[in-house]
């Protein structure tokens, strides 16, 4: 008992002089393992505009496990990404980033540091430069030529168009960033992917990035997969690892098969 009494008369003494150590923005009240996440409905946008004009320009909120700090003016959103972008370059480490882009190495989930900015250097100067773009355009005529062409072989009969644009889009991608089209589109070609097996992979690929997974916010509850993303994710794994090798080794094979190779794509660059 007198452990206990004293154990209570620290944290009585401490807490408060913590609690004024920090300056922290208003935010509603928390609950116990989900903060405020039940504050948060199906378009959490305009959940956070309700609560903004209660408690903005900037306020705190408590994701499961984690603080959030929200701004809702330009002036403090100025404040955070352009004056003290540094300190706010880094993004969490979710599941998605461990998985799909094996532990955080891909730019878009790196933390801010050395390897972030070589990373960033060489997207901007090597892979996404004017004049290096400009070298890809022969490749963006071809395919709406292409486009086009198929288009009119389809005059006269209902069409998604959606679905054109979409094939459309994952050609000129897909050429530019690999060096060919690794999808076939017919059934009388033959490929590692067909286009419905390559564009499921990338609408797979933008929704685990964007989902909410509960065990990121309440780690502990993680080993669970509540949702069954984390099962997703290792599946995609799978696909994209067996996609990744194909594409590496093509690429390796024909840098070594010419002896003053010139690299036409951007992937030859990962293969350096």
């Amino acid at each position: 008992m007198a452990s206990l009494a004293a154990l209570a008369f620290l944290s009585k003494l401490l807490l408060p002089f913590k609690r004024n150590q920090l300056k922290l923005p208003p935010g509603p009240k928390t609950w116990p393992i989900i903060g405020n996440l039940n504050l948060i409905g199906p378009l959490p946008h305009q959940s956070l505009h309700k609560l903004a004009q209660k408690y903005r320009p900037i306020m705190q909120l408590k994701f499961g496990s984690f603080p959030v700090m929200v701004a809702s003016s330009a002036e403090v959103a100025k404040q955070i990404l352009k004056t003290h972008d540094h300190v706010f370059a880094s993004r969490p480490q979710t599941a998605v980033g461990k998985y799909i882009t094996y532990n955080y190495l891909n730019i878009t989930w790196a933390p801010y540091g050395p390897y972030w900015r070589q990373g960033r250097k060489i997207f901007l100067s090597e892979l996404f430069s004017s004049k290096r773009l400009e070298t890809f355009q022969y490749v963006r005529v071809e395919e709406m030529r292409a486009f086009v062409s198929r288009l009119g072989t389809l005059s006269g009969n209902p069409i998604m168009l959606k679905d054109h644009l979409s094939r459309l889009t994952l050609s000129i991608i897909s050429r530019i960033v690999l060096g060919k089209k690794y999808f076939s589109e017919s059934k009388h070609e033959t490929s590692i992917v067909t286009l419905e097996e390559f564009q499921e992979m990338l609408d797979e690929v933008f929704l685990l990035n964007g989902v909410f997974n509960i065990g990121d916010w309440i780690p502990w509850l993680n080993f669970l997969d509540l949702q069954g993303y984390v099962k997703r994710m290792k599946a995609l794994k799978k696909k994209l690892d067996r996609f990744y090798d194909h594409v590496f080794d093509e690429h390796k094979a024909k840098k070594e098969r010419v002896k003053h190779f010139v690299p036409k794509d951007m992937w030859i660059y990962y293969c350096s």
